[in-house]
């Protein structure tokens, strides 16, 4: 028996169901600027403070995020975002921490 073929947007990597998610989306968004700023600048050894701060901020938020997350578009991102911030700072630990020359 022929059917029509409809859009299953529910096997879609980036759907959502339909509804705002104000506070997710706010998260997401400062996860993903949190984790570029903090993967570029860990790729600089006297950029650690920025790096590892805004890792450490990055990771909280993305973490906080994953945590009330409602979509799959949602989640991606925010383990994209979460990647770049460990990465930034685990690197920014390691070229002198949050507080290297800061606190003798």
């Amino acid at each position: 028996m022929a059917q029509a073929m409809r859009p299953d947007p529910g096997h879609s990597l980036f759907a959502t169901d339909g509804k705002p998610h104000p506070l997710q989306d706010t998260l997401m968004a400062v996860t993903l600027v949190l984790g570029v700023i903090s993967f570029t600048t860990a790729q600089f050894d006297n950029l650690h403070l920025l790096s590892s701060w805004s890792g450490l901020i990055g990771i909280l938020t993305g973490a906080y995020g994953q945590f009330i997350s409602v979509t799959t578009r949602e989640r991606f991102l925010l383990i994209l975002g979460l990647g770049a911030s460990a990465f930034g700072f685990y690197l920014g630990m390691a070229h002198g921490g949050l507080f290297g020359g800061v606190i003798s």
